[in-house]
């Protein structure tokens, strides 16, 4: 493979995409751990109404975040995630002192709004730094901050109520956002060639690299023309189905594990974050396979299709074998997981860069809506029927129809990257 130019983009610009995800993905996801903290006893909340508060976050991350891949491709994806930084951190935090249901709506919807531009305007950030053969691999990394964070705010927000209470629990992972947003803007820049820590003969041949892949795209005049593409279409609903295994999989995985007998919070937080512990692992396997052999579809549709398998197992084996179900949940939890580097790297090497951002904003914001969608009705779905069974089974049928979408949607696209770029695949094949 050819030698890579500015090693030191990986050292430098990787750790703080990774933290700046990595804290988004806190601020949305510690909800679950509140509510079967005592937040939804406290404020005397109905199942059905925990679920809808739950969910109304991938409501209002639905709205805009084709606005904000807009804006991060053609003003500034720095200034972008500073502000959201500020204002996601102040509206988690003030989740910890509502005594209002209806103002925990709010901040709910409100945080979705906020956070809506972070994914795809880091997406765009990364696209503009990595080069093909490492966008799987720094798309991982980014995206290491959803199991990543999981995994640690599992164990810590368990112990932070028991300790401190739910409340407290909010303020203390709000806060770090707002701090981080100051480092955030101190230490990165928009384009390699705004980069003070950057030699100029590296900001050259990392742009010509850059430009090269540009030009052997199609070009497609605006967003009208890119979003009625195919591969866009199918992938943005293969998204959004996948997305109903993996939100429904977080939101309620801690209750689902406490629900077991002689279980606490603690003991919740600690297997709550075997999952994440494997998907981790397996992430950077498989991206780092992906771009060795630049084959995305083989590295996304079998992954699915295994936790479409393993959620239906759980389901069949029950609740009354709590470890063998416990188990299966985890293997559905790893393939989840897996295949995301090598999915989020397959826009920008079939769209030119004008409307890739875009592109993956649509796709993400379908994500978001089956997020809202697998939130909610797997809550609705563990309150009507007292048990885990049936959305054990809705989330197994949507990755199933995940996996056979993706096959679909992106069959014949592999080959079609490999040839752009024949003189790496070539070599590639040679030392094989």
């Amino acid at each position: 493979m050819q030698h890579t130019v500015a090693k030191s983009r990986w050292y430098r610009l990787i750790p703080i995409a990774f933290i700046t995800y990595s804290l988004a993905y806190l601020d949305r996801a510690n909800y679950g751990f509140g509510a079967a903290g005592g937040l939804a006893e406290d404020l005397h909340i109905s199942a059905a109404t925990s679920s809808l508060l739950g969910s109304l976050f991938f409501l209002g991350y639905f709205f805009f975040q084709i606005p904000g891949a807009h804006y991060a491709e053609n003003k500034s994806a720095k200034k972008l995630i500073f502000w959201s930084l500020i204002l996601w951190g102040g509206l988690a935090s003030a989740t910890g002192i509502v005594s209002n249901i209806w103002w925990l709506m709010v901040i709910r919807f409100l945080l979705g709004v906020v956070e809506s531009a972070v994914m795809p305007a880091m997406l765009v950030f990364l696209s503009h730094w990595f080069t093909k053969e490492e966008r799987s691999r720094a798309n991982t990394f980014l995206i290491l901050g959803n199991p990543a964070t999981v995994l640690w705010m599992s164990i810590l927000s368990g112990y932070l109520i028991e300790a401190v209470g739910w409340r407290w629990m909010f303020v203390a992972e709000g806060l770090p956002a707002i701090i981080w947003a100051f480092i955030w803007w101190r230490l990165v820049n928009d384009e390699p060639t705004d980069a003070t820590w950057l030699t100029e003969d590296e900001k050259q041949k990392l742009q010509s690299q850059l430009e090269d892949e540009q030009k052997g795209l199609k070009p497609i005049k605006n967003y009208r023309e890119a979003f009625q593409s195919k591969t866009v279409i199918l992938l943005s609903l293969q998204y959004a189905l996948w997305s109903i295994g993996v939100y429904g999989f977080v939101m309620w995985l801690p209750s689902i594990i406490k629900a077991a007998p002689h279980m606490d919070i603690v003991k919740t937080g600690w297997l709550s974050s075997v999952p994440y512990i494997f998907a981790i692992v397996f992430m950077l396997g498989v991206s780092y396979l992906s771009d060795k052999t630049l084959n995305r579809t083989a590295f996304v549709w079998p992954f699915l299709l295994i936790g479409s398998i393993t959620f239906y197992a759980s389901y069949v084996v029950g609740t009354a074998h709590f470890w063998v179900s416990f188990l299966l949940l985890v293997l559905a939890g790893v393939a989840m997981y897996a295949p995301y580097g090598p999915f989020f790297a397959i826009i920008p090497e079939l769209l030119p860069r004008n409307v890739a951002g875009g592109a993956m904003a649509l796709i993400n914001s379908m994500g978001a809506l089956g997020s809202f969608v697998g939130s909610y009705i797997v809550g609705y779905l563990n309150g009507v029927t007292g048990g885990f069974g049936a959305s054990y089974i809705f989330m197994a049928g949507a990755l199933l129809l995940s996996s056979f979408l993706t096959v679909i949607a992106v069959k014949g696209k592999d080959d079609q990257r490999r040839k752009s770029v024949p003189d790496k695949w070539e070599v590639y094949q040679a030392h094989e």
